[in-house]
């Protein structure tokens, strides 16, 4: 309950927000609200996710934002979105207590689309009804760690995309570390995949994983689908594979950024940027986005989540060059190569 420099911050790790069971991060959260109230202080508590705070339902979590209402102050969940300073959130934020109660209480077994839709209705909160039947995914469906995920081996790993690639009408993909897989060449994508597994699986599986992604490269050229690439300047220059690899995938972009179907651009290195590189992100049509970070591989579905990619995309494309320029840069990179 206090700023945000100097907040401090409680972790009940491993510990049941729904069992009866001793939580020193949430008793001292408590404590902190409690002498807010006494000192009349103003602040923020931050949560994670609702659910994180309490799975007891509201007359836990309500007893919570009473307090700290009654100090002035609101609470923020980050992944749900919701900052109780609005009118709104507080309706939210009582029918998400109660469905994390009954979660628990029920195995765990989410409630369906209807339930969500009926509790909308009754708090009048109609507005959030989508993005909160899109966090009906529970958190093992939207992450998945890489060795989880690969543990049988890359090829396995590959074929499951293919479905949402084969639906997927419009693509937007931007990446900061290499070039996406749908524009590599088969050596780049032998170098990348080869350096995966080495790193993290244990099946031997590279030359056929590389078969798979090249495969799925053709719905670049089936259909209506459309195609927005964007990649940092230093992609061109990191050195995968070695020179000859370099030169060959470099070439590739000058060709695959021709088609009428691509668009490919390029955000240029230099200061006073108005917005920094962030994680490698596609995003398929308007419902999915997915991210891939060092850890593992996060599926997001959320609108609002979705929504804040695509702007994200809109501004680093905004920053971008393409045709000619686009080019120049890609040809400065070969013939930094020789």
């Amino acid at each position: 309950m206090t700023s945000a420099a100097s907040a401090p911050r409680r972790i009940d790790r491993g510990r049941s927000g729904y069992k009866t069971v001793e939580r020193k991060g949430f008793d001292a959260v408590l404590a902190a609200v409690t002498a807010a109230v006494t000192a009349g202080v103003v602040g923020t508590l931050i949560v994670w996710k609702l659910d994180r705070l309490s799975r007891k339902g509201i007359g836990q979590a309500g007893k919570v934002l009473d307090d700290i209402e009654k100090a002035g102050g609101h609470l923020v969940s980050v992944v749900d979105g919701l900052d109780t300073s609005n009118d709104s959130a507080r309706m939210v934020v009582a029918m998400l207590a109660e469905l994390a109660r009954s979660e628990s209480m029920n195995a765990r077994t989410p409630p369906a689309a209807d339930d969500i839709r009926a509790w909308c209705q009754a708090c009048g909160v109609e507005g959030q009804t989508d993005d909160l039947i899109a966090s009906l995914r529970t958190v093992e469906d939207m992450w998945i760690g890489w060795r989880r995920m690969e543990r049988a081996g890359l090829k396995q790993a590959q074929e499951a995309r293919l479905p949402l690639f084969e639906r997927t009408r419009r693509f937007r993909s931007y990446s900061s570390w290499f070039v996406p897989g749908l524009i590599q060449t088969h050596g780049y994508t032998e170098a990348v995949l080869r350096a995966v597994q080495r790193r993290r699986v244990e099946v031997d599986d590279v030359a056929d994983a590389v078969a798979v992604r090249m495969e799925r490269q053709r719905v670049l050229y089936e259909g209506d689908r459309r195609f927005a690439f964007l990649v940092e300047e230093s992609v061109l220059r990191n050195g995968l594979g070695g020179t000859d690899v370099q030169e060959e995938q470099l070439s590739h972009l000058l060709t695959v950024g021709s088609l009428p179907s691509v668009s490919l651009g390029v955000v240029p290195t230099r200061t006073h940027r108005s917005r920094m590189p962030v994680e490698g992100f596609w995003i398929f049509d308007t419902e999915q986005v997915n991210v891939e970070l060092v850890s593992g591989y996060l599926t997001l579905t959320q609108p609002s989540e979705v929504a804040a990619y695509a702007d994200t995309f809109t501004e680093l494309a905004d920053m971008a060059v393409y045709g000619v320029k686009a080019r120049a840069l890609i040809t400065s990179a070969i013939q930094s190569l020789r």
